[in-house]
């Protein structure tokens, strides 16, 4: 049997990821690369799957124009999506991918896609978490 844990925590280490915390028997892992764009990201190895989850920001006035650019957002971005958390008050870059044949690739395409949301998205989240 795989060890999807320590491959997913390999191929983070091979990108140069940072693993601030780590929990084997949870199997999650917080990863950081800052000039990427991504801190705190969330990594859950729960085969069949692997979930990614990184906080953007806060919705203090919940507005139809926030939820709609969001969604529209949703379109362009390549790998994950926006979505909100159970109490509809935080917005978060959500992901999963298929653990049981995960490549570097893959996992690469994932995070390079939250990184390029980051860069060419973040005036609007400053706006947004501002309202």
């Amino acid at each position: 049997m795989k060890n999807h844990f320590n491959i997913t925590r390999n191929f983070l280490l091979e990108l140069n990821f940072d693993i601030t915390r780590e929990n084997l028997e949870d199997g999650l892992m917080v990863v950081q690369k800052e000039n990427f764009g991504i801190r705190n990201l969330i990594i859950g190895v729960a085969p069949p799957i692997l979930i990614m989850e990184q906080f953007i920001f806060k919705i203090n006035n919940q507005s139809e124009k926030i939820f709609k650019s969001l969604l529209q957002k949703n379109r362009d971005i390549v790998h994950g999506a926006f979505v909100l958390d159970d109490s509809g008050e935080k917005v978060i870059y959500r992901d999963t991918l298929q653990i049981e044949n995960l490549d570097l690739n893959e996992l690469e395409g994932s995070l390079n896609s939250l990184s390029l949301l980051m860069s060419e998205y973040s005036d609007k989240i400053i706006e947004f978490s501002k309202y």
